[in-house]
């Protein structure tokens, strides 16, 4: 982060960042053997899939890795909370609850 003020403001991670984290991730998800995870933003998504993915393009969508596990994609919930305008930010936590439920569904079947 860097402090402005009184404030922290949250830097997004680098590549090489990301990459330094990987092996701890890797770990996670041997130990845990999700069949599904969830992506919350571009971040995540590059975390998971080793590389940049279109997000707004791209949410909704399953993607498969080489090692059979399912990233679903979707934004990351503070994206909600830096819209403005009130209409346009229940529109988009509506859409985000949307993706919820299809993960609550392919998480049952």
């Amino acid at each position: 982060f860097e402090p402005r003020g009184k404030r922290r403001i949250h830097s997004k991670p680098n590549a090489g960042e990301i990459q330094a984290c990987r092996w701890w991730l890797d770990k996670e998800l041997d130990l845990v053997k999700p069949n599904l995870v969830v992506a919350l933003g571009a971040t995540a998504a590059q975390s998971l899939l080793g590389k940049a993915v279109p997000i707004t393009k791209m949410r909704g969508d399953v993607v498969e890795r080489e090692d059979g596990l399912r990233v679903f994609l979707t934004i990351h919930p503070s994206f909600i909370l830096r819209i403005r305008e009130q209409e346009d930010k229940e529109a988009e936590r509506e859409r985000f609850l949307q993706d919820m439920r299809k993960v609550r569904k392919l998480m049952a079947g």
